[in-house]
């Protein structure tokens, strides 16, 4: 699809005019029809701000009822817009983008829970938005705020989701990456007796979301959890739907980790991973007879692979992970069970992680227009130099996945293997090369 990537619409946020988002409301009349409830929230970015105001209007034009609950994370907006009777929402967030990025991601009601707009809605949308049509913009009248109603009951969900749990004595840093989570994970931790140390956490509509902070910049948090000798640390990303953790020595613990330490508490014997999943992943769950399914990138192929074989539990090395009873990943709700579990076993969060061995890891990303992303997969000569890199990697049992990125002008790059510098060394020869090949 054009405009649709594996995550919604992303792009520069310039490019969300007026009429592109009315075009996007347009499309959404289209596929379910104009007596629809809409529930409008998003992240912290500056263009997040007029975007919600232009999305307004747009749903004035078309008689769409409609409700705004301000800056909330995207998992707090997809069971919040469920619970209270609305029939889509329309979450503004580029997630761990840029703030000069933004984007949209939609949510249409499953039979049990909210879920990500299915590919038929995200078609007629794509069509709207390729129309010549052209609207007069009605003026939005003045909407109830519903930022407080969801925020209660989000936490509401998040403390029914734990059920006990005790968090007395436990020292946690917390990086909220200037972002959505900034409104409400702090007051949750502390509820359940825990002390937050807390580091970026500006709730403001501006650009300081994921800027050297966050989930895709854990120095900070690292820096924090070992200066203070905290009992671990937790980063998330922008819009909040994924979080990485900094164990007590000041070591990362990704998606990978977090779903074998959830999957091994919780006694579940099959999970649903991405093709990116590190090979010591693979390791544990063969080792402990966990059944691994694997899909391709995306938290919503990874839901999908959750809902059509029963799966419990599943995720992303990147942090998103969907718990069971769960539609779309939740960092908060990541943290907090990840919380629970070191609080009930009284054990350190590395000494939970240890439990799988994570294989050293290369990720080079080679920037790529939109004919070099396709070339990668129509060129023989592309097909053949990665199958050559792929035999090189036997020697150090590694593994090689090259894919273009479904939310950035990027060819990543990822290996595998048990000699770092052997892999470090192949990822970037085969960067130099690969960009040869598709000049």
């Amino acid at each position: 699809m054009k405009y649709f990537g594996t995550d919604g619409i992303r792009q520069p946020a310039d490019k969300f005019t007026t009429e592109f988002l009315t075009k996007v409301v347009a499309g959404l009349v289209d596929y379910a029809g104009s007596d629809i409830k809409v529930l409008l929230g998003g992240d912290t970015r500056e263009s997040s701000e007029w975007i919600l105001s232009d999305l307004e209007s747009a749903c004035e034009t078309f008689g769409i009822e409609y409700g705004n609950v301000g800056v909330l994370p995207t998992p707090a907006i997809n069971y919040c817009f469920y619970q209270m009777g609305f029939d889509f929402a329309i979450d503004v967030t580029a997630s761990h983008n840029p703030y000069t990025d933004n984007g949209i991601k939609i949510f249409e009601r499953g039979s049990t829970s909210g879920q990500k707009l299915c590919e038929e809605g995200c078609k007629v949308i794509e069509s709207a938005l390729e129309s010549e049509k052209t609207y007069a913009l009605a003026s939005p009248t003045l909407r109830e705020d519903l930022h407080d109603e969801a925020v209660n009951l989000y936490k509401e969900h998040l403390l029914n989701y734990l059920k006990i749990a005790d968090f007395s004595g436990l020292t946690i840093g917390m990086d909220c990456a200037n972002g959505a989570t900034s409104t409400v994970n702090r007051q949750i931790f502390e509820e359940l007796g825990a002390k937050v140390e807390l580091i970026n956490a500006d709730s403001n509509y501006g650009t300081a979301i994921n800027a050297n902070c966050g989930s895709t910049h854990l120095e900070p948090l690292k820096t924090l959890v070992t200066k203070k000798h905290l009992d671990f640390g937790v980063a998330f990303d922008g819009d909040g739907d994924r979080c990485l953790m900094i164990d007590e020595k000041g070591h990362e613990v990704d998606g990978d980790e977090i779903i074998a330490i959830l999957a091994n508490y919780l006694n579940i014997d099959k999970i649903a991973i991405t093709v990116m999943a590190n090979q010591g992943l693979l390791n544990w769950a063969t080792d402990n007879n966990v059944k691994t399914e694997i899909t391709a990138v995306g938290d919503s192929n990874v839901a999908a692979a959750m809902r059509e074989q029963n799966i419990e539990i599943g995720g992303e090395q990147s942090g998103h992970i969907i718990l069971p009873g769960e539609a779309t990943g939740d960092g908060v709700l990541t943290a907090l069970m990840v919380t629970k579990v070191v609080s009930e076993t009284n054990k350190s969060l590395h000494t939970l992680a240890s439990i799988m061995v994570k294989y050293p890891q290369v990720i080079v990303n080679l920037e790529a227009t939109p004919t070099q992303k396709q070339a990668l997969k129509t060129s023989d000569q592309a097909k053949k130099l990665l199958l050559e890199y792929d035999d090189k990697l036997k020697s150090v049992k590694g593994r090689l996945l090259v894919r273009p990125s479904g939310t950035e002008p990027l060819i990543r790059i990822t290996m595998w293997g048990k000699d770092y510098d052997v892999i470090d060394r192949l990822a970037h020869e085969l960067e130099r090369n690969l960009t040869n090949c598709l000049i």
